[in-house]
């Protein structure tokens, strides 16, 4: 499983870097995920539905929000992790069809091996490339298409072009969201080029994040829900204001003004998302 270190800390190198599992001393059988260092996830084998990340939160809401509670959906997860999300899904809406797509084959293994999920035959992993899924996935297959994919902390080049974003239009049912999660900081380029990008195919959106991230004065995650009908804008807001750490929802003319005539982000000039200042990750041990 790989090599322990400090107290119970499990370390293994995996296809995309170095993993370590580490307890939360806080929080008896949770495990936080890093990969090089940062944080990727964190998972309460107890309590799926306690969610430590304020981002997944935020994901974990929209999703709560576009469906009567409790309903089946069916969930196309790019990007793995330690599955937070899915794990998630199956304890909220038992029956949910739910496919995770992780390029990492052996951070899947290790994840499978020291923190399991409940067997659930309507949840499904494959190790693949995330836009090579969405290519061959059926017309309308999906109520939800979740977005979280870093490759040393930024998200690849090819995972934030239109030509992307049609394919995951494409996949979405007509009433279907796509929820991503934007990492940014000043001077935003990236998250205002992705809300450009996104809404070209799915007009319909809002932003939900911190507001010092929104406002440009720190780099943070954003929460981006598009689709083509309006999300749950009303809900989402009081959602994000009642937060351990309160949130801003921003649609409308307010989204207008963020995207601020950004341009359409296409493949032959799509590169990484902005990668996070030096240190941010950082953590005593």
């Amino acid at each position: 499983m790989g090599r322990r270190r400090a107290a119970d800390t499990v370390a293994a190198r995996v296809d995309t870097g170095q993993a370590e599992l580490v307890p939360d001393p806080d929080r008896q059988g949770s495990w936080t995920l890093l990969l090089d260092g940062a944080p990727q996830s964190h998972v309460d084998l107890a309590d799926p539905t306690h969610l430590e990340f304020e981002y997944v939160r935020r994901l974990a809401a929209a999703i709560d929000l576009v469906a009567p509670a409790g309903a089946p959906l069916r969930v196309l997860h790019l990007g793995g992790g330690a599955l937070t999300l899915p794990r998630y899904v199956s304890a909220t809406r038992p029956g949910s069809t739910q496919r995770v797509v992780e390029v990492d084959g052996a951070l899947v293994e290790l994840v499978r091996r020291a923190l399991p999920w409940p067997p659930d035959s309507r949840l499904k992993v494959r190790v693949a490339d995330a836009r090579e899924v969405l290519a061959a996935s059926r017309d309308a297959s999906y109520d939800v298409v979740v977005a979280d994919v870093f490759a040393g902390a930024r998200t690849p080049a090819h995972l934030t072009s239109a030509e992307y974003a049609a394919e995951v239009a494409r996949v979405l049912r007509p009433t279907g969201f796509h929820l991503a999660n934007v990492a940014d900081g000043p001077p935003l380029r990236h998250a205002r080029g992705q809300v450009a990008t996104v809404r070209s195919v799915l007009p319909r959106a809002c932003l939900v994040g911190d507001a010092a991230v929104l406002r440009g004065r720190r780099y943070g995650n954003l929460v981006l829900v598009a689709g083509r009908v309006d999300p749950p804008v009303p809900e989402l807001t009081r959602r994000a204001a009642g937060d351990w750490f309160p949130g801003r929802v921003l649609a409308g003319e307010e989204l207008d003004r963020f995207a601020g005539g950004a341009p359409v982000v296409r493949d032959a000039g799509a590169t990484d998302s902005t990668p996070p200042p030096p240190g941010i990750f950082s953590v005593g041990r």
